[in-house]
């Protein structure tokens, strides 16, 4: 996901992206480790993308404030 259409969601958009990607995130995570992934690039994408939703939501509440 682009930084672009981050900081376009809403404060709510992005705490329910961020809830449902974290998920996602379990999911491989616990397949992962029954049955290792050939490739691991996609859980290091996803946890990029969380950090980078967390943090655009961190400045939009901030600017709340």
């Amino acid at each position: 996901m682009k930084i672009s259409e981050v900081r376009e969601m809403s404060i709510a958009d992005l705490q329910d992206r961020i809830g449902v990607e974290k998920a996602n995130l379990d999911t491989m995570k616990i397949n992962h480790a029954v049955s290792p992934l050939e490739n691991t690039s996609e859980i290091k994408k996803l946890r990029r993308d969380i950090a980078r939703m967390m943090t655009v939501l961190a400045q939009k509440q901030n600017e709340q404030n």
